[in-house]
């Protein structure tokens, strides 16, 4: 165990007006080294040690950004979040930023370093699903969802064949390749498993994005990792749309689970915003139910997708203009 506190900082994201960067702190945590090994107890080991943990709560945490210092607190399970508008214009691109947990008698306790991410002004932005919409992770079945989990690697996670392909395409369409749409990544997956979703996407060439994943759980509720309310996900992408209310957006989802219903709600209600809705066709039983769904969302004038193979997708992209 690494005993002293430390700070996690994640990926943010905004612009001048409305800045969000997320973290954690902790009393003490599990000192974890990926090592991305074909050994199964190497893998397992690594992953359990992600959930032991103790978070801080009720610390103070102090954020600088530039010439900014922002003060706010941790909740009951160590989470922290900044959200703040940026004094001065601040150009595009990713920037650093630096929290720091301040003990009561104002002295640091411990920092963490992280970055957020002010996308150019581009035609559009992109919310994709992580858990078999981009990784194969049997997601409506815990005992192959927790082989997936356990057994495998950053290194050794299967992603969907052309999957890297069609967002690489999506990431520099109507736009200059070093100015690229941007990506948001949102999972129910937790926090716990940031590091490991980050290194896996970086490994196969996807994107890189901000990740908005589920509350951090400890390792006696690990059987329960993936799991999340509608609600909960549903949150996370009402604020990303929020941050950028003048964005057209692009929604990646599949049917394991909710992603059909949740996306459909959105449309309902915010149609000008959304651009297209594509569906990956993991359970076929259920195909029927997102068809129905999806011509929900056609008829509100909103393009959508669904998709058995990438291929397709992509197809798809090229046909309406999405992919040049």
């Amino acid at each position: 165990m690494n005993k002293s506190v430390s700070v996690k900082v994640y990926h943010g994201y905004g612009h001048a007006h409305n800045l969000v960067v997320y973290g954690h702190v902790f009393k003490h945590k599990a000192k974890t080294r990926q090592v991305y090994s074909n050994n199964l107890f190497v893998n397992i080991i690594h992953l359990l040690k992600l959930f032991i943990l103790k978070p801080y709560a009720s610390v103070e945490v102090r954020l600088h950004f530039f010439d900014q210092t922002v003060y706010n607190k941790t909740e009951v399970d160590g989470f922290f979040k900044f959200e703040w508008k940026a004094q001065h214009d601040v150009p595009a691109g990713w920037h650093n930023v630096k929290v720091e947990a301040i003990d009561q008698d104002g002295s640091v306790l411990n920092s963490g370093e992280g970055r957020v991410y002010v996308p150019h002004i581009t035609q559009y932005a992109f919310i994709s699903d992580v858990d078999d919409t981009v990784m194969v992770s049997h997601s409506a079945t815990i005992g192959r969802r927790l082989r997936e989990l356990f057994i495998k690697n950053p290194h050794t996670r299967k992603t969907f064949s052309d999957t890297a392909s069609h967002y690489q395409q999506l990431a520099l369409s109507h736009t200059e390749a070093n100015q690229p749409n941007p990506f948001f990544y949102v999972s129910s997956s937790e926090w716990n498993l940031y590091d490991y979703l980050v290194e896996t996407f970086r490994f196969n060439q996807l994107p890189e994005g901000a990740f908005l994943l589920n509350t951090l759980k400890r390792w006696r509720d690990l059987i329960k990792t993936g799991k999340t309310g509608h609600e909960g996900k549903l949150l996370r992408v009402m604020r990303i749309l929020d941050t950028f209310p003048n964005q057209k957006f692009v929604f990646f989802g599949d049917n394991s689970q909710q992603d059909p219903e949740i996306y459909s709600s959105i449309v309902e209600k915010y149609p000008k915003n959304i651009e297209a809705v594509y569906i990956r066709n993991i359970r076929p039983e259920k195909e029927l139910e997102t068809k129905e769904l999806l011509k929900k969302v056609k008829d509100k004038g909103v393009e959508a997708c669904l998709f058995n193979d990438s291929a397709e997708a992509i197809v798809h992209s090229r046909s309406i203009g999405l992919i040049q």
